[in-house]
């Protein structure tokens, strides 16, 4: 029998469970490639191996640009955020940079509430980890609850595995904004801005623990004395008082 007349048959399953598993995460975790799909299919026991999930993957058309194109456009969310309609349900958070009087350089860990407006942490370190990141979140989840959703950028300290666990055991979504568009999370830049102009660009920081001083007393001035135009000047700690009857 000549070599050519043989043909090789495919015997892989479909399995459309899997496939329909793959686009939730898919749907949910929108800044998430397959190495990642494929960590959280083990966890939640599928017995599959990363080739089967790269090639449903690409056969369902979820594989995302991972480079900038030409004309700086970035690739669209694979779904609309919605706008939160009560305390908890989306947070906001970023990183800002700053300077000491003597050149150390510092960072700044900024979390928002998206309804209320309230700045949940503003704190200062010489660096943050995701554990740094963590354990922020642990602190302010032991305060007021848990969130549905915490939108983020890609930067280091937001896709590391820490914050990653903790999402999954606190069932809580991590929303990436897309690369080289802000707007995707505009109460943390609107946040950023207003703590730039009335205390970083307002004050001269001597020292780490000046500066932790001082964010604190500006933190507690936003939340519960500072004017919102968007709440009628009423600040952001007494609107949320005012529609805490709201399910989160």
């Amino acid at each position: 029998m000549n070599r050519s007349t043989v043909h090789y048959q495919s015997v892989k399953t479909d399995v459309p469970a899997l496939r329909a598993r793959i686009n939730e995460i898919a749907a949910t975790r929108v800044r998430y490639d397959y190495p990642r799909i494929h960590v959280l299919l083990r966890r939640e026991g599928w017995i599959v191996n990363r080739k089967r999930v790269y090639r449903s993957y690409r056969e369902e058309g979820l594989a995302m640009r991972l480079q900038t194109p030409k004309r700086r456009k970035s690739a669209v969310v694979r779904t609309e955020r919605s706008i939160a309609t009560a305390v908890n349900q989306a947070w906001s958070m970023g990183v800002m940079a700053d300077n000491l009087a003597d050149g150390r350089k510092i960072r700044l860990l900024t979390i928002v509430d998206n309804f209320s407006r309230e700045c949940l942490a503003l704190d200062v370190a010489s660096g943050f980890k995701g554990g740094d990141v963590v354990q922020a979140l642990t602190r302010i989840v032991a305060e007021r609850g848990i969130p549905r959703c915490i939108r983020c950028d890609n930067g280091p300290e937001f896709i590391s595995k820490a914050l990653d666990q903790w999402a999954y055991w606190n069932k809580v979504q991590l929303d990436f904004s897309r690369p080289g568009k802000p707007t995707d999370n505009a109460f943390i830049e609107s946040l950023n801005g207003r703590v730039r102009q009335e205390l970083h660009n307002a004050s001269w920081l001597e020292s780490l623990e000046q500066a932790r001083e001082m964010t604190a007393i500006w933190r507690a001035e936003y939340n519960h004395h500072r004017p919102h135009r968007s709440f009628g000047n009423c600040p952001p700690a007494e609107f949320a008082r005012a529609h805490e009857n709201l399910a989160s």
